[in-house]
């Protein structure tokens, strides 16, 4: 992939509610990568592989930067991409699938959940807001959160911003229930 820029955006939460917990801050990372679509401009076409297959470098590539930042354990996770207007949204998802994940999973060391994701069709400057959720269990209530990134000048109509996210915990003073991470069994990626 011909990537012009890279971004990584670190936000670290100490409080929430006028509180904090025992738990330490809340890190959340996100790493994004603005690529030439090579669809932009062109005719419709059914094969996007010029988009999937490369996108297992650009996941292990955004996973190292986003470990680095984190500088602690992943999780949680999420991952999302904006295409150009000369795109379309399906360039955008061809960038996400299980190509990426699955180079992304491997890269933070392993997660049996399914990873969130958002695409959408922007001009530059447009913010993406990332979901993120356990990464060992779906039903994990505590850790449903958000990372938000914005880059200036991407993309640009002819570029696809893809991003990842990572936390290290769950949301700072959570407390409406569902599964607990200690309860985790971890059999099918939900409970």
């Amino acid at each position: 992939m011909d990537i012009r820029k890279v971004v990584v955006v670190v936000e670290e939460v100490h409080t929430e509610g006028g509180r904090g917990d025992d738990l330490g801050p809340l890190r959340k990372v996100a790493a994004a990568a603005v690529i030439r679509n090579p669809y932009a401009g062109r005719p419709w076409s059914r094969d996007l592989s010029e988009l999937v297959g490369p996108s297992a470098d650009l996941a292990r590539l955004l996973a190292r930067r986003a470990l680095d930042a984190l500088g602690c354990p992943v999780e949680g996770f999420g991952k999302g991409a904006i295409v150009g207007l000369a795109g379309e949204q399906e360039h955008a998802v061809a960038c996400l699938t299980s190509v990426f994940g699955d180079a992304f999973r491997e890269a933070i060391g392993g997660g049996k959940a399914w990873l969130p994701s958002v695409t959408k069709r922007a001009s530059a400057g447009t913010p993406i807001d990332i979901p993120t959720a356990y990464r060992h269990a779906l039903w994990v209530r505590s850790h449903y959160d958000t990372v938000t990134i914005m880059v200036p000048d991407a993309p640009l109509p002819d570029e696809i911003m893809v991003c990842l996210a990572v936390t290290n915990r769950g949301r700072i003073n959570e407390r409406l229930g569902g599964l607990r991470k200690e309860e985790v069994k971890g059999e099918d990626g939900l409970r």
